[in-house]
């Protein structure tokens, strides 16, 4: 498809959001109210509201902007025989998107595969099958206004069993399946599936404070890190090196202000010691747990050697902290924190394709293939070699 009509239907589709902004939220409304017994994260991420609306017109808006991922050429060479070899980002073709109760996933993960030439399979979940109903017929009153193929973007309307079907025989002729989900659903995918993977990991985010730290700073990082729960790019973890001045008064203002903002402060015993306002966890499957919870753990650790080991043992490989004044400090940890994001003294909800300047996501990929990072439109491509000649044979 051409940029010009790929762009034509994001921008119809933002004109249609805009349009049935009530519908939209009558119908999240009904979903909201078939699962009153959800969890505050659950209920957060299902929740639409005329501010997530926005979100979604501008994300389709910066999409469509964008220039387009098909056929910018990585590699262009003439051989001494004429022979022309030449290779260009190509569609995958199919994406399956397996997600659960964010219905903004139908539209802005979408946009982005969209926008990069490929069809869409989307799976939500039931919590949100209104909303997301609605939005993918939305999707087909933008593609039919521009003339397009409704099947570019498809909602599957499958049972758990047919899913796991769909993903063991690719009866769909899938190309690339992105499950964005627990780590139940992301495990199954990645045993069963033919065709590869995207994981978008779990959060599990930790932040360190070095001894050479503004620790005020390194309060307001962690507050604004928790103030969502229920998103990827929340902090889970805080490490603090023991050396810290005055570690004892830090500690206790950094635990009024979380308990001010409603969040239960865990941590090892060592640092309960300190700080008795802080509850015990002595269980260390915490180090690898993912909360979505407002729940914060803290623990104490000898040097920022040690913090690195911990991060990359435990933490889920999305986004990683430091709080420093030191620059030195900083390069060390960033280069060697295994993570796919990693700050300098900013929070960790700036891991985010929006944010990032790259428009809509499909996913934050924890893998090192093949990319890292917020997944926008760039990046949902694969390569192919076009060579061109004249009747060259190989001696």
């Amino acid at each position: 498809m051409e940029l010009k009509l790929k762009n034509k239907v994001l921008t119809t589709l933002s004109d249609l959001l805009h349009q049935n902004r009530a519908g939209i939220i009558e119908a999240n409304g009904i979903d909201i109210k078939a699962f009153p017994d959800m969890d505050k994260s659950m209920k957060d991420r299902l929740k639409v509201d005329y501010s997530k609306i926005d979100g979604m017109i501008n994300s389709l808006n910066e999409v469509a902007h964008q220039a387009d991922p098909e056929g910018k050429v990585l590699y262009n060479h003439i051989r001494e025989d004429g022979l022309h070899v030449i290779n260009k980002t190509v569609p995958f073709g199919t994406i399956l998107i397996i997600y659960e109760s964010r219905p903004d996933v139908t539209i802005e993960a979408a946009a982005t595969a969209f926008k990069a030439g490929n069809r869409i399979l989307l799976k939500g979940g039931k919590e949100s099958s209104n909303t997301n109903l609605l939005l993918t017929k939305l999707w087909h009153e933008a593609l039919n206004i521009c003339g397009e193929d409704q099947s570019f973007v498809e909602y599957l309307i499958l049972s758990h069993s047919q899913t796991q079907q769909l993903i063991k025989e690719n009866t769909r002729s899938i190309d690339l399946i992105i499950p964005r989900g627990g780590e139940a659903l992301i495990n199954f995918v990645l045993q069963n599936s033919s065709v590869p993977v995207i994981v978008s990991g779990r959060g599990n985010n930790f932040l360190y404070i070095d001894d050479d730290a503004d620790f005020d700073m390194a309060i307001k990082l962690i507050i604004n890190g928790k103030k969502r729960i229920s998103v990827c790019n929340a902090i889970d973890k805080v490490l603090i090196n023991k050396r810290l001045g005055n570690i004892k008064d830090k500690i206790n203002n950094l635990v009024v202000s979380l308990k001010e903002k409603g969040i239960d402060v865990w941590g090892s015993r060592e640092i309960v010691e300190i700080c008795n306002e802080i509850k015990v966890e002595n269980d260390v499957n915490t180090l690898c747990e993912e909360y979505l919870a407002p729940k914060l753990y803290l623990t104490i650790v000898e040097e920022m050697d040690k913090a690195i080991g911990m991060i990359n043992k435990y933490s889920g490989g999305h986004t990683a902290v430091i709080v420093t004044n030191s620059k030195t400090k900083a390069n060390t940890f960033m280069n060697h924190v295994d993570c796919a994001a990693v700050y300098h003294n900013a929070s960790s909800r700036f891991t985010d394709g929006g944010q990032y300047g790259v428009g809509a996501e499909i996913a934050i990929s924890t893998q090192k293939l093949h990319f890292r990072g917020p997944l926008g439109a760039q990046e949902l491509v694969t390569n192919k070699w076009f060579v061109y000649g004249q009747g060259q044979v190989r001696n």
